[in-house]
């Protein structure tokens, strides 16, 4: 057989592979948190934005909820302030809540428009509008940070309406508190807080890892997938820590709450999100109810 019927052949094998995903996902919600390197690189940003329209054109309801928070320190330090974090988390008052709003706005229109270039249509949105994101001020540890927000509610109603009408959302995470107030909200809790609104099939991170290691010095011991008593194993065993912990205990809240499975993708490598969700394998680390049947297949 020649090179070229081969390469065929394996083109033909790869889709046969991903037609039972196809198949199980089809019409289902899938929440994509983009954010990390991904958001960066140019070339990687064109790969994330091709596999979530390329989930859109078979069938799934992808809604993408993004960070920016490298582009907003980037504008912070421009506007001569440092960027000051306490716990992981930006202090953010008036000013940098101004910069944040715009940088985050800017950053949905620019994603808006490179899925369209794809031929998908598309509509950014922010957590202000349609009280899609209700917020109260958060702590950090007893400590006030600013214009900082803690999810008190979600109202998925302009979501569906706009799945229903075949568009695929973008949301930056910003939202309002009872003064009508304007705050930014973590990407991380704002994508989860959606997935259990919506009862999504699946909500994927982006970041900068492979996935979760049960010793983060050894490659050999990324987990593939991790059940939520393991995944609550593994932290009480002191296994998991940094900023994995708070990320771990996201999933494990979405699972809990209605979102059927949780993938920690390394959204440096191309089309890590097609790997994930249509091969055998997979790349990343998928987070599951305890009583939901395994997929990948060693």
């Amino acid at each position: 057989m020649n090179e070229a019927k081969m390469d065929a052949l394996e083109k033909a094998q790869v889709l046969i592979e991903a037609l039972p995903y196809i198949q199980r996902f089809n019409r289902k919600i899938i929440v994509v948190k983009y954010g990390g390197s991904a958001m960066v690189d140019e070339e990687l940003k064109k790969q994330v934005i091709q596999d979530v329209t390329l989930l859109k054109l078979v069938g799934f309801k992808p809604i993408i909820v993004h960070g920016g928070g490298k582009e907003i320190s980037r504008w912070v330090e421009k506007s001569g302030m440092e960027p000051e974090f306490i716990n992981g988390l930006r202090k953010t008052d008036a000013q940098t809540m101004e910069i944040a709003e715009m940088v985050l706005n800017r950053v949905n229109k620019s994603l808006v428009q490179k899925v369209q270039e794809l031929g998908v249509l598309s509509i950014g949105i922010s957590g202000k509008d349609g009280g899609l994101l209700k917020v109260k001020k958060k702590l950090s540890d007893g400590q006030d940070i600013g214009y900082v927000g803690e999810i008190t509610d979600v109202n998925p109603k302009i979501l569906y309406d706009l799945l229903e009408k075949d568009f695929l959302p973008i949301v930056c995470p910003t939202g309002l508190d009872d003064n009508y107030e304007t705050y930014n909200i973590n990407a991380d809790d704002a994508a989860c807080a959606i997935a259990r609104a919506v009862s999504a099939e699946k909500l994927a991170f982006l970041t900068d890892i492979e996935g979760v290691y049960k010793d983060p010095g050894d490659a050999s011991t990324l987990i593939s997938e991790l059940t939520v008593s393991e995944a609550h194993a593994l932290i009480s065993d002191g296994y998991i820590g940094g900023g994995m912990l708070p990320k771990l205990n996201n999933c494990i809240d979405a699972i809990e709450n209605g979102v059927s499975r949780v993938h920690i993708l390394d959204g440096r490598i191309a089309h890590c999100l097609l790997l994930e969700i249509f091969t055998n394998k997979g790349i990343g680390t998928a987070i599951l109810g305890d009583t939901e049947p395994r997929f990948y297949q060693g």
